[in-house]
């Protein structure tokens, strides 16, 4: 039942006291959910840094740098929605898209072809093996949602959780208002 739910492009949002410190609080972009596994990304754990902090010879990009999560953190990856003038990407769903050939993407960037707000940049990413997201969907870890390019490009990190809880309708904007820590409440 919970594997008919997921698809790429879905949002996992962190059920409200969800102790992992790599998970609390995250709202995560399905980027591939196949038999063999899954990989997302967090949208909203921001990092304190700039891309051209990570890589030496990177056009002058100011693009922030987000936590994608605890999977392989000595690897970039990234979102955008230039899948149509970059080449070699995944279409996650209408306007979004991953990767890409990264020799392009550098020269479009130094063209002004894309900007800050047209990619997020993330170091690692979430991963789960076969059946273990289900597994993890079953328990009531995870809620989904639909997907919008908003969330992504024109939402502040920082209250994504919340207004995708709130967006998700009556009951979870009940949610949503919940603190983050149960000593708070």
């Amino acid at each position: 039942m919970a594997n008919e739910k997921l698809k790429h492009g879905n949002l996992l949002i962190a059920e409200p006291f969800m102790v992992d410190p790599n998970f609390k609080r995250s709202v995560i972009l399905l980027c591939e959910h196949e038999e063999e596994g899954s990989v997302g990304f967090i949208l909203n754990k921001s990092l304190d840094m700039r891309i051209n902090d990570l890589i030496e010879d990177f056009p002058d990009f100011k693009a922030p740098v987000y936590f994608g999560g605890p999977v392989q953190t000595d690897t970039i990856h990234y979102i955008h929605n230039v899948g149509d003038v970059l080449e070699d990407t995944q279409k996650v769903m209408n306007g979004v898209f991953w990767g890409g050939d990264f020799e392009k993407l550098k020269f479009l960037i130094k063209s002004g072809m894309v900007q800050e707000e047209n990619i997020r940049f993330f170091i690692g990413y979430s991963g789960w093996s076969t059946g273990q997201l289900i597994q993890e969907m079953e328990h009531g870890s995870w809620l989904t949602t639909s997907m919008h390019s908003n969330y992504l490009f024109k939402n502040n990190s920082e209250s994504l959780w919340k207004n995708v809880m709130n967006n998700k309708g009556k009951a979870y904007t009940v949610i949503a208002q919940m603190p983050d820590s149960a000593h708070q409440n």
